[in-house]
């Protein structure tokens, strides 16, 4: 049983970031290390972090997801992309696709829409039309033209950035750049991994001179990361499944590493302790599908070290003939949760009762309350446009 109620604050409405900064690393960061909490700048990440530090980057891209559509009798059809159906499931390929395309969404005044409809968007000389293929499942089915354009060539003409609900806003042009990391690159997340907005050239510099490490890896952010917990006792909460990709290289340098690893964002984190328990799996199972429930880590004993289970993963791989790998992880990481990859932690501050506040408590303890009453009375700002922590366990 955890109760969701010892897994709140009060998070005044004036404390929640509608905007970003007008400088990305110009935020506040809050560090935590060896129990105690510090206040500086994002700007000076590089001077925080130890020595032989290795950072994981989520290098997902948030696409255009948001479509809106109006009827001939003016009713406005919202539809918001969520997985990709057909002719591709994994959301890379997805991307890629040209013609037509079906897709999972969340269909708002679904019941102004009957089945097999359709609705249009022109946009130039770019025509889109969406039908409804099935109201229970809510797939919509995509036709385009010019046909030989690419799903994401469409969707950055005629889609809109999917700001989180909290902000209470419409997306502005601004968001197209200040919702997106500078490194982003693989389109499919219809979320900010938001830990690495900060980010920013000058910062990677710094990084550079004190030779700590960086690398990236892939988790296309979805809508459920905004869904709340509904039930009392959150371990009962039903986690959502999101596509990951993973490189041989990503694999090696974790094996090399000999310093600490630090996720940047709680993506990264989630991704990289899957990657732990598929190597568990493989062990069981060499056939062993890249599948990690959200009751994984709860079931397995946690006896297999990080390296060897890293290295069965690898080995996987070298046995495959690959370079990556993708997958689709649902981990729940909840208070109890034993971390066996990640060291570290860069994030943002986060809702009350939420999932990922629950792995902030898991990573820290409950000195989680003491790390969100600091920042509040620091006047840090919160949620996805805020500010940033940097969070050291006492026990790692």
């Amino acid at each position: 049983m955890i109760s969701l109620s010892d897994y709140t604050y009060h998070l005044p409405d004036e404390r929640i970031a509608r905007y970003p900064l007008a400088e990305r690393d110009q935020s506040k960061l809050l560090v935590y290390q060896n129990g105690q909490i510090t206040h500086r700048q994002f700007s000076d990440l590089a001077e925080s972090l130890p020595d032989k530090s290795i950072l994981f980057f989520n290098d997902t891209k948030v696409i255009p997801a948001r479509l809106h559509f109006k009827k001939g009798t003016g009713a406005l059809i919202e539809v918001f992309l969520l997985d990709p159906v057909a002719p591709a499931s994994l959301v890379q390929q997805a991307m890629e696709v040209t013609g037509e395309a079906t897709w999972h969404c969340a269909i708002g005044n679904l019941k102004r829409w009957p089945v097999g409809s359709r609705l249009r968007l022109q946009h130039q000389t770019l025509t889109l039309e969406a039908t409804l293929a099935d109201a229970e499942k809510q797939w919509v089915t995509l036709r385009w033209t010019p046909e030989h354009l690419t799903f994401s060539e469409v969707m950055v003409e005629t889609g809109k950035i999917p700001l989180p609900p909290y902000l209470h806003r419409d997306a502005e042009e601004s968001d197209k750049e200040r919702y997106q990391t500078v490194y982003s690159q693989a389109a499919g997340a219809v979320a900010a991994p938001t830990a690495g907005l900060h980010f920013t050239d000058r910062v990677f510099s710094a990084l550079d001179e004190r030779s700590i490490r960086r690398d990236f890896l892939t988790l296309h952010v979805s809508a459920g990361t905004f869904q709340p917990v509904k039930v009392a006792n959150a371990a009962e909460h039903q986690m959502h499944a999101e596509q990951v990709i993973v490189s041989r290289a990503n694999i090696e340098t974790l094996l090399s590493a000999n310093g600490p690893v630090v996720a940047v964002g709680t993506t990264s984190m989630r991704t990289l302790e899957s990657l732990y328990w598929y190597g568990v799996k493989l062990i069981d199972n060499p056939d062993a599908p890249f599948v990690i429930a959200q009751s994984e880590p709860y079931q397995r004993p946690c006896i297999l070290t990080p390296e060897n289970a890293l290295e069965a993963v690898l080995q996987k791989m070298v046995r495959s003939g690959v370079d990556r790998i993708t997958g689709s992880t649902s981990i729940y990481i909840m208070p109890g949760y034993q971390f066996r990859v990640c060291r570290g932690l860069i994030t943002n501050f986060h809702q009350p009762a939420s999932t990922l506040l629950l792995l902030i408590a898991a990573f820290v303890g409950e000195d989680w309350r003491a790390i969100y009453q600091a920042a509040l009375d620091a006047d840090y700002r919160f949620l996805s446009y805020g500010d940033s922590s940097l969070l050291f366990p006492k026990n790692r």
